[in-house]
Order: C-alpha cells, then sequence, then structure tokens
C-alpha cells in the first residue's frame, strides 16, 4: 500500500489532529501562530502530491487515487475517497489559501487565538472532505460539517456588533436548503441502493435512477437550491454581504464559490444531467443578471469590504454563466473562474484586510493619496486588479475567455442576449475596481490618509501575497498544465464526445496562445 492509496485520507485529516494539537498548546506569544502555520504547510505540500502523481493520460470520468472501504452495512455507507480534473485543483487550492489565511492573521487575531486556529483548521477539514468524498452521505456530512467554523469564526471574530445577525444569516440561509437536500439524498438511496457517487452518475447516464419523473425533478431542484446559496447565484445571496462584511480575513477567503459550483458539477450536472440541461437557460439568465446586478451595487459602494462582497456575487455568476451552457469551453472556463475566484478572490481580500489592519476602516472616503506611502501595496493592488477584471497573460483572461466563448456556442434560448448583457458587466467590473483604486491610492489625502501613518507591506505579508500573484501569472500564461486535468472533466459533463482522429484534447496549445488547440478546431463547440 503506497502513498496513493492514502494520501487523501493523511491530506484530510492533518488539519483535524492539528486541531487537536492546538487544544493542549499554551497560549503564549506567537506558539498557536507557529504551529498553525506548520499544519497547514505540511497540508498543502500533501496537496502538491496529488498534481506531481496524476495521471494526465487517465480515461475521463475515471477517479485517482482512490480509497473505497466498507463502512456501515445498512445502510450502505462507504469510506469512499478519489479525485479528478474537476476536483483536484480544488484541493491544492484549498491547501494554498490555509497558510496564507493563518499569515495574513498572525497579529489581526490578538483574543481567543486558541478557538481561532481550531476553527480555522476544522473549515479546512470541512472543505477538504467535500472535494475528496465519492459517498454521497461521507459528502453531506463534510457539506455540513462546512456550516459549524466558519459560523462561528463569524460570530466569535467579527468586526462590529452585527457579526451574530450576520452569523445567523448565514447559517439559516446555508442550513434549510440543506436540510431539504437531506431528504433528497434518502430519496436516492431508497430508490437506488447506494450512495457511491460513481454509481449514481452510471445509474444516471442510463436514467436508471427512477422512473418517476416528478421525483427526480424535486430531488434535482433540492440539491441545486441548496448549491445555489452556497455560490452564490442571484437572487439568492441575501447572506452574502453581511457575512463576507463581518468574517475575518481568513475566514472570508474560502466563503464563497468553490464548494457550491464544484457540488453543481458534481452532483446537479452528474446526477441530473437531464433536469440540469432543461433549467440550464434560467441559470443562464440568472447568472447574466447576477454578473451585472453585482457589478452595479459594487459600483456604489463606500465600504471596501462590501465593495469587494457584491463584486463575488458577479465573478462566481461568470463560473455559473460558463457551466450551464453546457458547452465543453464553458464549462472548462467555468471550472478555471473557480480557481479564478478563488485566487484572485483571496488576494483581494488580504490586501483589503491589511488596509483595516492599519487604518480600522473599509470607508473608501477615509482613503486617498497612499500611492506614494505604500508602493509596494499599491503594486500588488494594481496586479490582483488587473487579474480580477481580466487583462490578458493574467488568469481571469483565461477563464472569461472560455465562458464567453462557450456561451456563444451555447444551445439556449436568447443566449446572445445574455451573453452581451454579462459583457456589460465585465466592463462594469473593470470600472469598479479601477474606480476603486484610484479613490485609495490616487487623489487628494482622506482623513485616515492625513492622521495615520501606516506603513508598506513587511515580510510576513509579502509573504502571503506573492504566492498568489505569481499563481495569477502561471495561470494566465500556461493554462493548458491546468486543463490537462480539467478538460476531461468538461468533456464528460459536456456529454460532447471528441472524435478518436482528433488531437489529444488540453495538451498542445496554439503558438502565442495560452488556450487548449482543440478549443479553436473547426467542427466543434471546442
Amino acid at each position: 500500500m503506497n502513498l496513493d492509496h492514502s494520501i487523501l485520507t493523511l491530506l484530510t485529516f492533518t488539519p483535524l489532529v492539528g486541531a487537536v494539537l492546538l487544544a493542549f498548546l499554551p497560549d503564549k506569544g506567537k506558539t498557536l501562530q507557529w504551529a498553525a502555520l506548520a499544519i497547514t504547510l505540511l497540508t498543502f505540500l500533501m496537496t502538491l502530491h496529488l498534481p506531481a502523481h496524476f495521471s494526465y493520460n487517465a480515461a475521463a470520468g475515471t477517479y485517482q487515487f482512490e480509497q473505497n472501504i466498507g463502512w456501515i452495512d445498512s445502510p450502505a455507507i462507504r469510506y469512499h475517497l478519489g479525485v479528478d480534473g474537476l476536483s483536484m485543483w480544488l484541493i491544492v487550492l484549498t491547501g494554498l489559501l490555509a497558510p496564507l489565511g493563518v499569515l495574513i492573521s498572525w497579529n489581526t487575531i490578538s483574543e481567543r487565538k486558541k478557538l481561532f486556529y481550531i476553527f480555522f483548521l476544522l473549515q479546512q477539514v470541512a472543505m477538504l472532505g467535500v472535494f475528496v468524498s465519492l459517498d454521497l452521505f461521507l459528502y453531506y456530512a463534510f457539506w455540513e460539517l462546512t456550516l459549524v467554523p466558519m459560523t462561528l469564526l463569524i460570530g466569535v471574530f467579527g468586526r462590529t456588533d452585527n457579526r451574530r445577525r450576520a452569523a445567523i444569516k448565514y447559517f439559516l440561509y446555508a442550513f434549510i436548503p440543506s436540510a431539504v437536500m437531506l431528504v433528497a439524498v434518502l430519496w436516492l438511496y431508497v430508490n437506488t441502493g447506494t450512495f457511491d457517487i460513481p454509481q449514481l452518475i452510471a445509474l444516471a447516464t442510463r436514467h436508471g435512477i427512477s422512473t418517476n419523473n416528478a421525483g427526480l425533478w424535486l430531488c434535482s431542484l433540492a440539491f441545486l437550491g441548496a448549491f445555489a446559496v452556497k455560490v452564490p447565484v442571484f437572487p439568492l445571496h441575501g447572506w452574502l454581504s453581511d457575512a463576507v462584511s463581518e468574517a475575518p480575513t481568513a475566514a472570508v477567503m474560502v466563503l464563497a464559490g468553490k464548494l457550491g459550483l464544484y457540488s453543481i458539477l458534481r452532483f446537479s450536472f452528474g446526477i441530473f444531467p437531464d433536469q440540469s440541461r432543461h433549467i440550464a437557460p434560467l441559470l443562464i439568465a440568472l447568472a447574466a443578471i447576477g454578473i451585472v446586478y453585482g457589478a452595479l451595487l459594487a459600483l456604489v459602494q463606500k465600504d471596501l469590504k462590501k465593495l469587494a462582497a457584491y463584486g463575488t456575487l458577479g465573478h462566481v455568476s461568470v463560473a455559473v454563466l460558463g457551466l450551464f451552457t453546457f458547452t465543453i469551453a464553458g464549462i472548462d472556463g467555468g471550472i478555471y473562474q473557480t480557481l479564478n475566484e478563488g485566487i484572485g478572490g483571496a488576494a483581494l481580500f488580504m490586501l483589503l484586510g491589511l488596509l483595516y489592519e492599519r487604518y480600522g476602516t473599509y470607508d473608501v472616503r477615509e482613503f486617498g493619496g497612499l500611492a506614494g506611502k505604500f508602493p509596494w501595496m499599491v503594486t500588488l493592488f494594481v496586479i490582483t486588479t488587473l487579474s480580477v477584471i481580466g487583462l490578458p497573460i493574467l488568469n481571469g483572461f483565461v477563464g472569461e475567455f472560455l465562458v464567453f466563448s462557450g456561451v456563444m456556442q451555447a444551445n439556449v434560448l436568447h443566449h446572445a442576449f445574455w451573453t452581451a448583457l454579462a459583457t456589460s458587466g465585465v466592463i462594469l467590473t473593470a470600472a469598479y475596481m479601477l474606480l476603486m483604486i484610484q479613490r485609495v491610492f490616487y487623489g487628494s489625502l482622506g482623513l485616515k490618509s492625513k492622521s495615520v501613518t501606516g506603513w508598506d507591506l513587511d515580510a510576513r505579508e509579502h509573504l502571503a501575497l506573492w504566492p498568489l500573484i505569481l499563481v495569477m501569472l502561471a495561470m494566465g500564461v500556461a493554462s493548458p498544465y491546468w486543463m490537462q486535468a480539467i478538460d476531461p472533466a468538461g468533456v464528460v459533463l459536456a456529454d460532447e464526445t471528441p472524435d478518436a482522429s482528433q488531437t489529444p484534447k488540453a495538451v498542445y496549445s496554439v503558438p502565442g496562445s495560452n488556450f487548449p488547440q482543440q478549443q479553436f478546431q473547426e467542427g466543434g463547440q471546442r
């Protein structure tokens, strides 16, 4: 039994072991910070085993690094773990963000540090468990576990007196649809006798889950509703602004997007493919509206944290738009955009948190004229902004290009109209992000800029931010490296089997281009 057979268990539960160890450490000096950093770095290093040993030539639809062990006989629950191109990079991203979250919280969390880092590590356990689970019951257990530490992080460590209200709102928004989803999970088990996700997907492709069409529809809507709230999909974003505004920086870095978008791909598309295709026109419309709505609200915000929250709504809506095109380019772009949102969003929230650490406010009117005082900070702010708005050679451009290419190919009603609307949202995104840079770093000095000296990035802050900046550049200029794992998953989900005579997918790139060659061949939707 080599490391490949146990790596998923090791990387998932190392943070749990670390949380237990932290409970016994004394809260003296920086002991807890160093311990949390060591645990998260070890977990991240283990996640790198996946892309290093991933078989990129494996048949599409297969899982790697599998563990499949009997757990409970009745009901038939198995300890089944595995990854494919859909989940692998999300696991690596989750591993990367954790040590950066510890670094960015080094000085800002000064009270109840032990409680904070234990909750933070438990949140990482839950997220990793969601991405590696191939048993529906096991997945649901990790899915529900994500609610508890995040709610407590918001409620205990929020920055204002509104934190408890924000925590309760987040919990209720996420818990109620998840409770409905549990009923759907049990309905699936009653009809199929299994929680095994590969078996359920295989049954779905043969239309063998149930002959009760009404039951399938209700079940699919229960799953989709729980995932759509978690993304969030417009108009189910009522929790987002308050939760993001209150959550500490390390928590808000992982708050939106990844779990819900991954779950839509794995479960809504995998188990309910027909229902997902029928509802795709509605989701494309909601995504296009969400892009514009989020950008317009961000454009008028005075609070930088709320600006970033509504910006997040627009960014995850771009991913939703691509996924529901059911074209290979759109799904590839949606998956890539999910990674982009995690990277760009994390960098933006980290930078905003550093401003708050120096000035104690997120009010944009209090800033101004900081570019001369903080040259390193403004440099990283500008790079992050250009990534978020999709400048070529940075990661955001690759995802957006593929998404909009896919939606123009989509065989859904009024796709051209929704594409045009969504594209206008991208222009608005550039407007509010660049306006934020102008207000914070240029122009006349604000009240806080005049009265508080502040300081530029120190060594710890550089160490926390530069990995994300380098990943933005790497994903922009070397996208085929990521696409060689993502594209087979996109092929399966789009249900467009390529011609065997064509060039192998997502391995070769057009000279001078960032994109896989297959996506530019004639006669297909790639």
